[in-house]
C-alpha cells in the first residue's frame, strides 16, 4: 500500500484483512438454505421498490441503475472500506502532505498507516455482524462490487445478519426479510429520486472533514480534553457535555455546526425509511406489528454492556435517536401537510428541515407554507 511520497495514511488492505479475520461467523445454514435466502432477498428487493414508490409518490417508472448486492459479512467489510477510501481521500491527502514536511514522516506514516488499518479493521469487525442492510451512497465500482453509473451507489443486504436477527426475534422469516428490504429500498429511492441529495450530503461531509485539524499536538490536546470530560474530570467551571459521544467531543465548533445539519438530514432519511416501513408494512407484511415491537425492543436494549459502551463511544446511540426523532418528524409533517406537502422536503437543500425543526415539525410545515404563499 504505497503512494507518491511514501506509505498511505491508512493501510486499507490491512483493515480488510483484520476485519475479516476478527468478524464472527454467521448463523449455521446449509448451502441450499443460503441460496434460498439470497434468492428471496433479491425478490423482496424488487418487490419493495414498487411498494415504496407507490406509497411515497417518489420516482418515476425508470429503472434504478443502482445494483442490489446480497453479501456476507466480509463482503460488507470490503464494500465499506472501498467507500471510506473514496470519501476520506481529500482529508488523507491533506494529512499526507503535512506529514511529508516533517522529519521521518515517511517512516512514521508507514507505521501509523498499519496501526490505523488494524484499528479500522477492529471497528468494522464489530459493525459487520450488526448491519442488516445499507444503501452505500458514495460507492466506487470495483471488480467484485459493482455500483451505479455516474457516481450512483449500491444497495447491500447482509444475508447472515438478517437470518441471525430473524432467529433471535423468533419472527416469520419471509415477513422479516421483506420488512428489512422496505427500509433499505426507501433509502435507495430517496437518492435515486432526488438527484441533488448525494452531492449535497457529500459537500457537507467534505466541509466537515476540511475542518479537521491535522496537527498532531492539537488533536492530542482535544482527545485529552474529551477523555477528561468522559471520565467526569472536567476542569473547574466547565459545563456538562450534555451526554455527547467521544466522537462529538473531539470536534471543533465549526464541525459541530456542520454536524447539526448532517444530523438533521440523517434523521430525515432514517425516519422516512421507518415511516415507509410502517406505512407499507400492514398491507404486505402480515406480521409487521409483531416484528416492529420485537425489533424496537432489540434496538433499545442493545446486546450487552460492552455493546452499549461501544455504541456510546462511537455515537451509535445517537443514530438510534435519529430513527425515533426522524420518524416522528415525518409522521407529523405528513399528517399536517399530506404526502405531497411533505415531499416538498426533497425540493432543494433549503427545504430540508433544520435540527430544530426535526424536533418541531410544525415549524417546518409553517416555513414551507409561507414559501408556497409568497
Amino acid at each position: 500500500m504505497t503512494s507518491i511520497g511514501g506509505a498511505e495514511m491508512v493501510d486499507w488492505n490491512l483493515a480488510v484483512a483484520t476485519a475479516t479475520r476478527l468478524v464472527r461467523p454467521g448463523p449455521e445454514v446449509s448451502r441450499d438454505e443460503a441460496r434460498a435466502v439470497v434468492a428471496e432477498l433479491r425478490r423482496h428487493a424488487r418487490a419493495a421498490e414498487e411498494h415504496v414508490r407507490g406509497f411515497t409518490r417518489m420516482g418515476g417508472e425508470e429503472a434504478h441503475d443502482t445494483p442490489v448486492l446480497v453479501v456476507d459479512r466480509p463482503g460488507w467489510v470490503r464494500a465499506n472500506v472501498a467507500g471510506f477510501r473514496e470519501l476520506l481521500k481529500p482529508l488523507l491527502d491533506k494529512m499526507q502532505e503535512r506529514r511529508g514536511d516533517s522529519p521521518g514522516g515517511a517512516v512514521l506514516g508507514a507505521v501509523g498507516g498499519k496501526v490505523t488499518g488494524v484499528e479500522l479493521g477492529m471497528l468494522l469487525s464489530f459493525l459487520a455482524s450488526r448491519v442488516l442492510g445499507q444503501y452505500e451512497t458514495f460507492a466506487p465500482a470495483t471488480r467484485d462490487l459493482p455500483a451505479g453509473a455516474n457516481g450512483g451507489g449500491r444497495l447491500l443486504l447482509v444475508a447472515p445478519n438478517i437470518v441471525h436477527v430473524e432467529r433471535e426475534l423468533d419472527v416469520e422469516p419471509h415477513d422479516f426479510r421483506l420488512w428489512v428490504c422496505l427500509h433499505e429500498e426507501t433509502h435507495r429511492t430517496q437518492f435515486s429520486a432526488v438527484p441533488w441529495l448525494r452531492d449535497h450530503l457529500e459537500g457537507e461531509i467534505q466541509a466537515f472533514l476540511a475542518e479537521t485539524d491535522v496537527d498532531p499536538m492539537t488533536v492530542l490536546e482535544r482527545v485529552r480534553e474529551a477523555a477528561q470530560s468522559l471520565a467526569g474530570g472536567r476542569p473547574e467551571g466547565e459545563e456538562e457535555d450534555g451526554g455527547r459521544s467521544f466522537m462529538e467531543l473531539v470536534q471543533t465548533p465549526s464541525q459541530r455546526e456542520i454536524l447539526g445539519r448532517l444530523t438533521a438530514v440523517m434523521s430525515l432519511l432514517e425516519g422516512h425509511a421507518d415511516f415507509v416501513m410502517d406505512g407499507v408494512g400492514p398491507e404486505v407484511v402480515p406480521s409487521v406489528a409483531e416484528i416492529r415491537e420485537k425489533f424496537q425492543q432489540r434496538r433499545a436494549k442493545g446486546a450487552s454492556r460492552l455493546d452499549m459502551a461501544l455504541r456510546k463511544l462511537l455515537g451509535l446511540d445517537a443514530k438510534l435517536r435519529q430513527y425515533r426523532d426522524g420518524e416522528r418528524f415525518v409522521r407529523a409533517a405528513v399528517e399536517q401537510a399530506g404526502m405531497d406537502g411533505f415531499n416538498r422536503v426533497w425540493t432543494s437543500p433549503n427545504t430540508l428541515p433544520t435540527k430544530a425543526e426535526i424536533a418541531k415539525p410544525a415549524d417546518w410545515v409553517a416555513r414551507m407554507h409561507r414559501r408556497t404563499e409568497s
